[in-house]
């Protein structure tokens, strides 16, 4: 089974195919549980006061937050992987996400200023998923999401339409851009 995951902060789409394209499971899950923020860095660490709650935090107290936020991301991404894994017939071989700059900065002091801060959340989030994967044993892969449907058409030829398109006739909505990107990651993924 090859899981391709369209992520947003703090939740995630998952679509789960197998080798033929055929959809088993499609399903939101959570990367974050409790009253935690979604985007510590850019709300509340960010240089936009209108997405904070309060000041400004200092580098060691935000630095704090994201650990906490991270801690929790952890436990429950890994409950919700594992949730995934339980309800599918057979094993998962694969995880496709969204990929990110191998040299993001990881200090704190430097994702909080721009133009690192409007994506250090998003990509804590993706390496988060990333190492959950590693840790239960399957293949991580990583896809560029403004080319990935358009990857995926070529290698689909004249079933394009129907592979992407039709689990929202099969199966009913939702079936959104997230769905067949997540559906799409997962059939360009190397075999």
């Amino acid at each position: 089974m090859r899981v391709g995951i369209a992520h947003h902060l703090g939740w995630a789409t998952c679509v789960t195919a197998t080798d033929d394209h055929e959809v088993v499971d499609r399903r939101r899950i959570d990367l974050l549980s409790g009253d935690l923020p979604n985007a510590p860095v850019h709300h509340e660490g960010g240089s936009h006061p209108l997405h904070r709650t309060g000041p400004a935090p200092t580098d060691e107290a935000l630095a704090d937050l994201v650990a906490a936020v991270r801690a929790s991301a952890r436990t429950t991404t890994g409950a919700e992987l594992d949730a995934l894994a339980d309800a599918l017939p057979r094993p998962i071989a694969s995880v496709s996400l969204r990929d990110w700059p191998a040299d993001f900065p990881s200090d704190v002091a430097t994702q909080r200023r721009a133009p690192h801060e409007s994506r250090a959340d998003s990509i804590m989030y993706l390496q988060v998923l990333a190492e959950a994967a590693v840790e239960r044993g399957w293949t991580v892969h990583r896809y560029d999401h403004r080319q990935v449907e358009d990857d995926a058409a070529r290698l689909l030829g004249r079933r394009a339409e129907e592979v992407l398109h039709g689990p929202r006739a099969r199966l009913g909505p939702p079936w959104t851009k997230d769905h067949r990107m997540a559906l799409a990651a997962t059939i360009v993924c190397p075999r």
